[in-house]
């Protein structure tokens, strides 16, 4: 089991990245809210993970809190959830969120995330409720000491954001059409890609 990595990040392609460790290149896949607070490439970065081992593929994913890893473990404990529908959920919206919305029997707000539907929805309320109910400061969902990858970012914006962005929102689960229009409604030359992603998933919400 890999449960963190240490190194440089080498890249950024939301919702991947590519950071070096000791010259060994490894790909990981992150919720869009954890991607928002990641260094500049090139910087230092740490990121706890869960390893995941399928016939064709191994598959690394990354966050930057235990807290929100352990949300994302009991994601995949839901029937019909599973890596990738729970990297959409916590794209969509950030760990608190979610619990509140499970909290709130708000199905209505979960079904606005990719590839959760009313069932799946109504399914997460019935089954994280339990799960969630003493998630709060003083529970091991939290951290007692969070990663830290803040810094100066000087972000590079690429040869196509918009591109960029679509095809990001389409990895989360957003249909191309979907994420197309989303994209047209907030896009600005002056904007990364990142910031592409972060209002057009406000605007899909």
């Amino acid at each position: 089991m890999i449960g963190q990595i240490q190194g440089t990040l080498l890249a950024k392609q939301p919702p991947e990245v590519l950071v070096d460790v000791n010259g060994v290149g490894y790909e990981v896949q992150l919720p869009m809210t954890c991607f928002y607070d990641l260094p500049a490439t090139g910087q230092p970065v740490t990121l706890v993970t869960h390893f995941v081992v399928r016939e064709d593929a191994q598959l690394l994913y990354g966050f930057n809190s235990l807290s929100e890893r352990s949300l994302f473990r009991l994601l995949i404990k839901t029937q019909g959830v599973g890596p990738k529908l729970a990297l959409g959920i916590l794209s969509g919206m950030s760990a608190d969120e979610f619990v509140f919305a499970v909290n709130q029997n708000d199905v209505s707000r979960l079904v606005k995330l990719p590839g959760v539907g009313k069932k799946t929805a109504e399914r997460l309320v019935i089954e994280m409720r339990d799960r969630l109910k003493d998630w709060n400061s003083a529970t091991p969902f939290t951290d007692a000491m969070p990663v830290d990858n803040k810094g100066g970012d000087a972000r590079v914006h690429p040869a196509d954001t918009r591109s960029d962005a679509v095809s990001a929102l389409v990895a989360l689960g957003y249909k191309e059409n979907q994420a197309e229009k989303a994209i047209q409604k907030v896009y600005s030359a002056e904007h990364t890609s990142e910031v592409l992603i972060r209002l057009a998933l406000k605007e899909l919400s």
